[in-house]
C-alpha cells in the first residue's frame, strides 16, 4: 500500500482485512465516544482500559524495570501512561500528547435564574465555539457537585433516553428581523447561552420549585453550585454518517479521536527499546492552563518520577531525557471542505478520509505561536509511516491570514523535545457535533502504534 497518495482515499487502499479492522476500531471508538463524554469521564475510562491490561500507579513501584507498566491519575482529569523500554530512561522516550477536554458550555457558580415565570441556567462557554450553534438542539448536564461537608456527587442529566433534556432557544424567524441583520458572531451572545430548566410551579417563584427538585435527586443546595464542575454537552450520542457509512458524528471528536487512538495504540504496541508514554491532557482548549493543562508541571514531574527510580534523581538528568525524546502532538486539523473552499488553500489541506495529518506548523499571522517541526524529524516519521504503510498526509489549518490556531505542541517543544503535530483531520471542528472519517480514526491508530514500536 502506498503510504502518501494525494489520488486514493485511504479506505481504497486498504485491504478486506484492514478494511474490516478499521470497522470493528470505529465500533470501539463509538462506545469510547458514549462513555467519555466530559474529561472526568474519559479519564475514568482510559483508566478502567489501562488497569485491565496490566497498569498499575505509579506509587506501587519501588524501582523499574523493562516492560513495567505505570500510569500517573492527575487530579482525576488527566491522565499518563508508559511501558517502560529496555533503554535507560535518560535515553529518550516516545510520547503521543492527546487532550481529553472539549468545547462546551461550563455552568456558572450561581447559576439558577428566574425570569418571568422561566427558571434558566446560566453557563460560560469553554473554548473557541460559534455561539450560534449551541441553541435549538437537546443538551445534557454532566459532572459533579461538591457538598458543603466535602461529599461528592455526581450528576448526569439527558444521557438516558428517559431523562430529560435541557434547551436553548433561538428567536422565531417571523420577529427575527433585526437579529438577522447582526454579524454572525453577535446574534447569540455568551449570556443568551441559557438552558431552560423549568416552568412548573405552585409557588409564586419557579426558581424554589427547581431548587427542590434538585434537592431531592441529588440532595445538593443552591450553594453547592459554588463548589461543583457541571458540563452542558449534546445530548446526541455518536452515530454513522453517510449511506456507505464512511464518517462518524459526535460531539468531542476534538480530541477524543487522538485521544482513543494514543490509548489503543499503547495498549497493543508491543514494549520496545525506548520507554513509551501516552499522554491524556485536560485544559487544552482553554490554553493547556491549570495544574491539570500541559503547561503545568506535572508531566516533566512524571519524568522525574521515573528517573528517581532508576537512580537518577538529579534534575539534569530530567532535561537529558527531554532532550533526547520524541514527541507526536496528537490534536486534530482541519480537512478540506468545498462548501467552504474559501477558507481554505486546497493544495495544502488536508482532505477528509485520506489518513493521519502532519501539520508541520500550526498558529497564525506569520506561524505565531506554532512549534514548527523540524525537517530532520519530520522525515524520522515520514519514513516510520512509510515503513508501516500508515496512510497520511498534509496539512495547514486554512489559508495563510484566514486564522489560526494552536496545540500543546509548542509546550513541550520548550522541554527540548522534536515534535510535530500529528492528527486526524475533520470536519466540523469545535461545532457541538463534529466529523471524522472511519478511514482517518484507524489510521491515527495506525500512526501512534508504529511510532510507539520505532527506534
Amino acid at each position: 500500500m502506498k503510504a502518501f497518495d494525494t489520488e486514493n482515499s485511504a479506505w481504497s487502499r486498504f485491504s478486506e482485512e484492514q478494511r474490516y479492522q478499521m470497522e470493528s476500531y470505529s465500533s470501539k471508538y463509538r462506545q469510547f465516544l458514549d462513555t467519555a463524554r466530559t474529561e472526568r469521564l474519559a479519564n475514568k475510562e482510559i483508566l478502567r482500559q489501562a488497569v485491565e491490561a496490566g497498569f498499575k500507579p505509579l506509587s506501587e513501584y519501588s524501582s523499574l524495570k523493562a516492560g513495567d507498566k505505570v500510569y500517573w491519575d492527575q487530579k482525576g482529569k488527566s491522565v499518563i501512561l508508559a511501558v517502560i523500554g529496555s533503554d535507560p530512561i535518560e535515553a529518550g522516550l516516545k510520547i503521543v500528547g492527546s487532550h481529553i477536554d472539549c468545547p462546551r458550555l461550563d455552568v456558572k457558580a450561581i447559576p439558577v435564574i428566574e425570569q418571568d415565570k422561566i427558571v434558566y441556567l446560566k453557563t460560560h462557554y469553554y473554548g473557541g465555539v460559534l455561539k450560534y450553534q449551541w441553541v435549538c438542539m437537546p443538551l445534557s448536564l454532566i459532572g459533579v457537585v461538591y457538598k458543603a461537608d466535602g461529599t461528592r456527587v455526581d450528576v448526569s442529566i439527558g444521557e438516558d433516553p428517559n431523562d430529560p433534556v435541557l434547551f436553548i432557544n433561538d428567536l422565531l424567524p417571523h420577529l427575527g428581523k433585526d437579529q438577522a441583520a447582526k454579524k454572525l458572531s453577535e446574534a447569540i451572545s455568551g449570556e443568551m447561552l441559557m438552558p431552560l430548566v423549568g416552568i412548573h410551579t405552585e409557588e409564586k417563584e419557579t426558581k424554589p420549585a427547581i431548587l427542590s427538585l434538585l434537592k431531592e435527586k441529588y440532595d445538593i443546595e443552591e450553594e453547592d453550585f459554588t463548589s461543583a464542575e457541571l458540563e452542558i454537552i449534546p445530548a446526541v450520542k455518536s452515530r454513522d454518517v453517510g449511506l456507505d457509512r464512511s464518517m462518524i458524528m459526535s460531539h468531542g471528536h476534538d480530541d477524543r479521536v487522538c485521544s482513543y487512538a494514543n490509548l489503543a495504540a499503547i495498549l497493543d504496541a508491543k514494549a520496545g527499546e525506548k520507554t513509551q508514554v501516552a499522554l491524556f491532557a485536560d485544559k487544552e482548549e482553554i490554553g493547556s492552563v491549570g495544574n491539570t493543562g500541559v503547561q503545568s508541571s506535572y508531566f516533566p514531574d512524571f519524568i522525574a518520577e521515573l528517573l528517581a527510580l532508576q537512580n537518577h534523581p538529579e534534575e539534569i538528568w530530567l532535561r537529558r531525557t527531554m532532550r533526547n525524546s520524541e514527541v507526536l502532538s496528537a490534536d486534530v486539523s482541519a480537512a478540506f471542505d468545498p462548501v467552504f473552499a474559501d477558507a481554505y488553500e486546497k493544495q495544502n489541506s488536508a482532505q477528509l478520509g485520506y489518513g493521519i495529518c502532519l501539520c508541520k506548523y500550526t498558529g497564525a499571522r506569520g506561524k505565531g505561536g506554532s512549534n514548527d517541526a523540524n525537517a530532520e524529524f519530520m522525515s524520522k516519521i515520514r519514513r516510520i509511516f512509510n515503513e508501516n504503510d500508515v496512510p497520511w498526509q498534509v496539512g495547514e489549518l486554512g489559508k495563510v491570514d484566514q486564522g489560526g490556531g494552536g496545540t500543546i505542541a509548542y509546550i513541550m517543544a520548550d522541554w527540548g523535545c522534536d515534535v510535530v503535530d500529528c492528527g486526524v483531520a475533520m470536519h466540523s471542528m469545535h461545532a457541538p457535533l463534529e466529523i471524522v472519517a472511519k478511514a482517518d480514526a484507524y489510521s491515527g491508530y495506525l500512526a501512534y502504534k508504529a511510532f510507539f514500536e520505532s527506534k
